[in-house]
C-alpha cells in the first residue's frame, strides 16, 4: 500500500503536511508506552486547515503513518537539524514532553530504523520530488509549502508561549526574498495573531533540502500553535477558532500563487 495520499493539483503550489499521519502499526504500538499509542505530537487537523487548498488548485501530500514511526521531516541519516538544542529525530524514542515513547528494551535498532526509512520515509520522499517536477514542468516556478503545527506551549523545545504563526524559510534561502517579504507583510498587517520569521522555527528538513529559488521550487513552513484552532488537552477541532486561521493562511497562500505566475510570465 502507499503510505500517503497525493491530491494532485494543477497550480504551481504543492502543500505538504508531514506530521499530520497518526497511524501507528499494532507491532509497533505493542512496544510503546499507553500515552504514545495515541500518537499525541502528531500535527492535528492540519488536513482540514488546508482543506480548502485543493479548491486553489494546490496539490496536497500527507503521510499515513505517526511521526512516532518515522518522521518523513528529518534528514535519513539522522543528523540534528538544530545542533545544540534538544529536539526529536528520524526514529523518535521520547515525546515532546520529555516522557519516552518505548517501553524499557523495546526501542528499535539500527536495521528496524532501516527499515522504516525503506517503508515510509522515501516513498513520502519520492513522491515530492516527482510532483515538484511535474508542476514545475507546467509552470517553471513552484512553491513547496510545510504545513505543521505544535502545542503552544513546549518547555523542552522552547521557552514560554509560542508566537501563533511561525513562519520559516531556513534564514532566508529557502525561497526569493521577495516572497518571503510579501509573507511578512501579510502577517504585519493583521493584529489577531502573533507571528516570528525564523525564529525558533527556521523550517526542517523538507523546507531546506527542497528549496532552491535559483531552480525554480520556494519553500516555505508554516508551524502554527494549535491553542488557535483546537483544543490542546482533548485534540478537539475547534472551527469557528479555526476559521480565522484559514483566511489568514489562505491570503498567504494566494501570494505564493501570485508569486509564481509572476515569475513565469
Amino acid at each position: 500500500m502507499i503510505p500517503y495520499t497525493l491530491h494532485r493539483g494543477t497550480a504551481p503550489l504543492l502543500v505538504s503536511l508531514p506530521h499530520n499521519g497518526s497511524v501507528i502499526p499494532d507491532d509497533i504500538a505493542a512496544r510503546m508506552t499507553p500515552r504514545a499509542t495515541r500518537s499525541v505530537d502528531t500535527d492535528w487537523h492540519v488536513a482540514e486547515l488546508y482543506d480548502f487548498a485543493r479548491e486553489m488548485g494546490a496539490s496536497v501530500l500527507r503521510p499515513f503513518a505517526s511521526r512516532y514511526v518515522v518522521d518523513v521531516n528529518r534528514p535519513a541519516d539522522g543528523h540534528a537539524l538544530y545542533p545544540g538544542r534538544k529536539e526529536t529525530g528520524l526514529v523518535p524514542t521520547m515525546m515532546f514532553n520529555g516522557d519516552d515513547i518505548y517501553l524499557e528494551g523495546k526501542e528499535p535498532d539500527a536495521a528496524e530504523i532501516a527499515a522504516r526509512v525503506d517503508r515510509w520515509w522515501r516513498p513520502y520522499h519520492d513522491a515530492i520530488g516527482v510532483e515538484l517536477d511535474r508542476l514545475k514542468a507546467l509552470h517553471g516556478h513552484v512553491v513547496l509549502w510545510e504545513g505543521h503545527s505544535i502545542r503552544s506551549h513546549v518547555p523542552m523545545l522552547f521557552d514560554g508561549k509560542l508566537p501563533d504563526f511561525n513562519l520559516g524559510t531556513a534564514d532566508s534561502t529557502s525561497c526569493v526574498p521577495e516572497l518571503q517579504s510579501r509573507l511578512e507583510q501579510v502577517l504585519a498587517r493583521q493584529s489577531d495573531y502573533s507571528y516570528a520569521v525564523n525564529g525558533r522555527f527556521k523550517g526542517g528538513y523538507i523546507t531546506r533540502e527542497y528549496g532552491r529559488p535559483d531552480d525554480g521550487v520556494s519553500t516555505v513552513q508554516l508551524e502554527l500553535a494549535q491553542v488557535n484552532y483546537m483544543d490542546e488537552d482533548s485534540f478537539a477541532y475547534l472551527p469557528e477558532k479555526a476559521a480565522g486561521v484559514q483566511m489568514l493562511i489562505g491570503d498567504m497562500l494566494k501570494l505564493c500563487l501570485e508569486h509564481s505566475q509572476v515569475i513565469a510570465s
